[in-house]
């Protein structure tokens, strides 16, 4: 038996997943701080504008 991995160990040590809704139902809402669907359509362009000059900056940057 020399060399051989004789040890049986059981990953079942009891951990029960803790949930305060039933195993059916989805996960409850949570109060997000920022949502892009409450923005106003202005605020939305001027985001998609912002993100867009930032990743254009950083391909311009790398290409020198």
């Amino acid at each position: 038996m020399s060399g051989s991995h004789l040890h049986s160990h059981d990953h079942a040590h009891g951990h029960v997943p803790v949930h305060s809704h039933g195993p059916a139902s989805p996960h409850p809402a949570q109060a997000a701080p920022w949502s892009i669907l409450r923005m106003t359509v202005v605020s939305r362009l001027a985001a998609a504008v912002a993100v867009s000059a930032a990743m254009w900056a950083v391909v311009w940057l790398s290409m020198r």
